[in-house]
């Protein structure tokens, strides 16, 4: 039996909780569907926090101003001021609903610097803001009657019917106790949120959670829905290089606070280097990083914090402090060994400034969502700004449009793929991915590099379709990297976080445009 509600949320990260707190609001019941754990998401792991402008000597121009340059031409301007005037409330929201977010002892926000902003302007808790918004939102949402969870359920596909709607999705219910899979579902909706994050998974280094599939990119895709610059993946400079830290993120705020990036001689090559040193764009200093590995023949470099006060850091910083420990460094005696992971993708599926999507009934929001916001390279802790703002905007919108979207059209059966149990197969595969696109398709590429990875990508799909059944997730990955990768192959210039050694320069001429990707059908 089918499970009916007027909004489906896909997702239980910053963008699709909040989108459900805001509908059910306004009267709408809303089924979440996550595939693990609803705190299981990428918001849980944002150490950073949340952008947004909260007076002194900064101004919304001047975060405008920060944005576009970070988005080296691609960003959408109207999006992008969109985004800047609507944060501050979107804070007071969150407030209200009671995060506790870090204060000075005069009770003002305490507000952080990251790289590539001109002011202290994120908010944060700590360095663990993640968690303290994914608790605000969580008991926000389970504290409305209208709000309903199914946990351990994996969207297999989106339900579009013959007049080009999306009815919902095709849900199916993780292991059984006997072992055995669970029932495929339909989980009808006239209006359908995509909030399922981004896809680090498909990197074999990433500060992602291992839920960050892809599954929303993939599923929106074979739903016929427009994808937008892929290619944009952006890798943090600095996650904890250590076998048992491997993805753990050092925050940026740590930089904005005074640590430096050094190498195994203790020259701060970055701050030498780079104009900005290490609060430069992200882009600037995973390159600059990257270099500074190859040169040497190492496997990271350092930040260090040793200069600042010991108790302020612990202070500060106490999450990552208490983690570093735990590996046997402590961070206010000892510099950090660190190296860049994907982190972020910066394109996916692309809406308008509603969230609304190219097909009828469903939207998109978060990481998963292409606004136009990041262009090619996102300004630090512009994220859950933009899940906070576009998902308040997608409910607002989509409560105007639920009557009017409903159809009679009969739904199409359910997807014959069903989630398998893990198999040698799946497992190599994923190791495949995962290591073509970080040595093909990472900071640096080349148009042999990724003339090779699309070659070994095509390879493996071929392998997995003859696969019965096929397993769900791997394919989401397989479809996904094999996208982000094309993509790449196709914008013949460097820009942001897409850099190609054979095509080093900016080509506005030919290349300030959006690399849009459709499925034929």
């Amino acid at each position: 039996m089918g499970h009916q509600s007027d909004y489906l949320s896909i997702g239980s990260g910053v963008a699709g909780l909040y989108f459900a707190i805001q509908a059910a609001r306004s009267g709408a019941t809303v089924t979440i569907v996550t595939k693990k754990a609803a705190v299981e998401s990428n918001t849980r792991y944002a150490q950073g926090g949340i952008a947004t402008v909260f007076g002194g000597d900064d101004s919304i121009e001047a975060h405008i101003r920060d944005t576009l340059d970070a988005g080296s031409g691609l960003c959408d301007a109207a999006v992008v001021e969109t985004a800047i005037r609507e944060g501050p409330r979107r804070v007071e929201d969150l407030l209200e609903l009671g995060a506790r977010f870090s204060r000075e002892e005069d009770g003002r926000l305490s507000l952080g610097r990251e790289g590539g902003h001109s002011y202290h302007r994120v908010v944060h808790a700590d360095d663990w803001t993640g968690r303290e918004l994914v608790r605000t939102l969580l008991e926000a949402a389970k504290a409305e009657e209208r709000v309903r969870f199914h946990e351990d359920h994996q969207a297999l596909d989106l339900i579009v019917d013959s007049d080009g709607h999306c009815r919902g999705a095709w849900v199916q219910q993780g292991m059984q106790c006997d072992g055995t899979q669970g029932e495929i579902t339909a989980f009808e909706a006239p209006v359908t949120m995509l909030a399922t994050g981004g896809a680090g998974g498909i990197f074999a280094s990433t500060t992602n959670p291992s839920v960050a599939t892809g599954d929303g990119i993939a599923m929106a895709y074979r739903a016929g829905a427009t994808l937008a610059n892929l290619e944009f993946v952006q890798f943090h400079p600095t996650a904890l290089a250590h076998p048992e830290g491997s993805t753990f993120l050092i925050s940026e705020a740590l930089r904005g606070y005074g640590a430096v990036l050094v190498n195994h001689e203790g020259d701060a090559f970055v701050e030498r280097q780079v104009r900005g040193g290490s609060l430069a764009t992200r882009d600037i200093v995973a390159r600059a990083i990257v270099a500074e590995m190859k040169s040497s023949g190492r496997e990271c470099v350092f930040l260090d914090a040793t200069g600042k006060d010991p108790e302020e850091t612990r202070r500060r910083f106490p999450n990552i402090h208490r983690t570093c420990l735990g590996l046997g460094i402590d961070m206010t005696v000892e510099p950090i060994p660190v190296a860049p992971a994907a982190h972020y993708l910066c394109g996916g599926v692309r809406t308008d400034m509603d969230g609304c999507t190219d097909v009828a009934g469903l939207y998109a929001a978060g990481e998963v969502a292409h606004t136009g916001l990041h262009g090619a390279n996102r300004l630090a802790s512009n994220s859950l700004l933009e899940g906070l703002v576009f998902g308040a905007r997608a409910a607002a919108h989509a409560g105007g449009t639920q009557e009017s979207s409903r159809t009679g059209c009969p739904l199409p059966g359910p997807p014959p793929s069903v989630v398998p149990v893990d198999s040698e197969l799946a497992q190599r595969v994923t190791e495949s991915i995962g290591r073509v696109m970080l040595d093909e398709v990472g900071i640096v590429r080349t148009d042999e590099s990724l003339a090779r990875a699309c070659s070994a990508l095509e390879e493996m799909e071929q392998e997995l379709a003859e696969t019965d059944p096929a397993p769900v997730e791997l394919n989401n990955k397989l479809t996904v990297a094999r996208l982000v990768a094309q993509s790449a192959r196709a914008r013949r210039e460097s820009r942001g976080v897409h850099y190609n050694a054979d095509h080093p320069e900016r080509d506005d001429e030919n290349w300030q445009h959006d690399n849009l990707i459709r499925a034929s059908r």
